[in-house]
């Protein structure tokens, strides 16, 4: 696993790089397929230490962030949720796995600041694979957002599925 720590308003010491992958090497003991790991550590308004990991397992991403008071407690607080959604992952490929499904990911995340209505504050751009509506509901779900878009593999057509407030799912489809 290519473990990449990164340092925003923040100079990244070599102790704190070490901590750091120390921490975020563990996972590769639960999941042999992680390929890369990125660790954005920064500081946020002199007193906010915010930890972003995001792992890339067989192409689906797995995020989370964790923001605190102390560097190091944002690190370890962040190992926790990432060690709860490797769980998670894997429990569902196991039950995906005995379904014959197969595994694909996009994620989209749109961070957006409530005090800014309007305006376009944040942009990002990812890659597309096909996938199933249940693969990307899954996916939806392990990445905790209530929304997903995806091409879907039987129209090759963008698709995009949301969470429900009933709790069920909405798929939305483009008309040809």
């Amino acid at each position: 696993m290519n473990i990449i720590v990164n340092g925003r308003h923040l100079e990244v010491t070599p102790a704190l790089h070490s901590y750091a992958e120390d921490k975020i090497s563990k996972f590769d003991r639960y999941l042999h397929e992680i390929s890369e790991a990125v660790v954005t550590l920064s500081i946020e308004k002199k007193y906010r230490h915010k930890a972003d990991v995001l792992l890339k397992v067989n192409g689906v991403l797995i995020q989370a962030e964790s923001v605190t008071d102390e560097i190091y407690s944002a690190i370890d607080e962040v190992t926790e949720k990432l060690d709860r959604q490797v769980k998670k992952y894997k429990e569902k490929m196991v039950s995906h796995r005995k379904g014959g499904a197969k595994s694909a990911e996009v994620e989209l995340s749109e961070k957006t600041d409530e005090k800014e209505t309007g305006r376009i504050i944040k942009n990002k751009r990812f890659e597309l694979k096909p996938m199933s509506p249940d693969e990307a509901s899954m996916q939806m779900d392990l990445l905790g957002k209530s929304f997903y878009v995806f091409i879907n593999d039987m129209s090759s057509d963008i698709n995009v599925i949301y969470t429900r407030q009933d709790g069920n799912f909405g798929l939305i489809e483009p008309v040809k």
